[in-house]
């Protein structure tokens, strides 16, 4: 099953990302790539540089960012794990090392479930 795992930032400390947390993230994304469960990962520019598309009412619009949601999405992953429980065990990892290695960060992570073709009835 292949998992979309996003991080959000709730609170960010004012020092710069310590060297050893840009080290543990390496670290953890070899040995993820390695056990063949990681697939692609990024980390996201801030909202200021995005837009958002809404359609209500018939209407579309665009926003452009920045958003005024409290929490900034900076990251995604990809992983194909045979488990739930896999993938929420490497989004707890990654939030570790921030806990780990940078006082005073706080974030989330998120494990949604991407659908495949075993998740649809086969054309009639």
């Amino acid at each position: 099953m292949r998992y979309l795992i996003t991080v959000r930032v709730t609170a960010q400390p004012a020092t710069p990302v310590p060297a050893e947390l840009m080290e543990a993230i390496a670290v953890l994304g070899e040995e993820a790539t390695k056990s063949g469960a990681l697939l692609e990962t990024s980390g996201l520019a801030p909202s200021a540089e995005g837009a958002r598309v809404t359609l209500t009412g018939g209407s579309i619009s665009v926003t452009d960012g920045p958003f005024a949601e409290a929490k900034e999405l900076i990251s995604y992953a990809l992983f194909e794990v045979a488990t739930k429980d896999e993938a929420v065990e490497w989004a707890a990892r990654f939030v570790r090392v921030h806990r780990d290695h940078w006082a005073g960060w706080e974030g989330q992570a998120e494990v949604l479930r991407l659908f495949g073709p075993e998740d649809f009835a086969p054309p009639a």
